[in-house]
């Protein structure tokens, strides 16, 4: 008997997969994880920080990003703004990280003088006061929340952005090599067409060297140094008729032409 047609019993019957219910469960894990997503959204939405995170979201874009220049807006985020934002967030009790100087060379630049990152420090929870008749901008504890709000907003700005730039830097380097290839290519074809030219012209002048040289030489005809340099060349062989009717045999023409070209050769040898 057939081992594939002997009947299975219930148990083996009973091992084999059902592949409706394997993908049914498949489905509903996957339905699980889409409303589990879902709520997590809608969480993020109604948990009271959706609006802020939107705020300070519009606040680097384009607030900051679009009216500086890029790799400015980037050191203001990256430098300045993240570093102030997390380090406060880590040591809050620490004062130097609860204000800082407007005047200071570095912070001018890349705090006070582009567009935005002001507004945004300010944002964070940092504003100005005077003390000892310097002006400063002094953080308020009561914008804790509204600081780490901002710092991740800073953070995945970052990420997205650096991303962008390291693609943008790359492309730029492709197309920088791409184009030095082809300049590279350009002058190798220069060169090897005026090496090319320099031979030629080399042996022209040696051509004309030569025959300035000897120009009896050049100008009169080469001597025969041969009998068959005298001798006339043959006509293709064969045979044919004239007009007349006459029937010409070229092979026998042409032999006892060249017998008797021969012949005369030899006797003005022996004369």
């Amino acid at each position: 008997m057939d081992p594939e047609s002997a009947p299975q019993s219930p148990s083996a019957a009973n091992a084999r997969p059902d592949h409706d219910a394997v993908a049914a469960a498949i489905e509903r894990r996957l339905q699980a994880e889409r409303e589990k997503a879902a709520a997590a959204a809608q969480s993020s939405m109604f948990d009271g920080k959706h609006e802020k995170r939107q705020e300070f979201r519009r606040m680097i874009d384009p607030g900051i990003l679009r009216p500086n220049p890029r790799p400015l807006a980037l050191e203001a985020l990256q430098v300045q703004l993240l570093f102030n934002s997390l380090q406060l967030g880590d040591h809050p009790g620490e004062v130097k990280y609860q204000k800082f100087k407007p005047t200071n060379a570095s912070i001018k630049r890349l705090l006070v003088d582009p567009r935005g990152t002001l507004e945004y420090a300010v944002a964070l929870g940092f504003h100005p006061q005077v003390e000892n008749f310097q002006p400063y901008y002094v953080f308020n504890q009561r914008y804790m929340e509204d600081l780490k709000i901002g710092a991740a907003m800073i953070k995945e700005a970052l990420e997205r952005e650096l991303v962008k730039e390291e693609r943008e830097q790359r492309r730029r380097a492709e197309e920088k090599a791409a184009h030095e290839a082809a300049v590279a290519k350009v002058k190798q074809a220069f060169y090897d067409d005026r090496k090319g030219r320099a031979m030629v012209d080399e042996r022209e002048r040696t051509v004309r060297a030569a025959a300035a040289a000897n120009p009896n030489r050049s100008s009169a005809s080469p001597a025969p140094s041969t009998i068959a340099d005298y001798r006339p060349k043959r006509r293709m062989p064969g045979s044919g008729q004239t007009l007349s009717g006459e029937v010409i045999d070229v092979d026998a023409d042409d032999d006892e032409g060249h017998e008797d070209a021969d012949a005369a050769l030899h006797s003005e040898d022996d004369g």
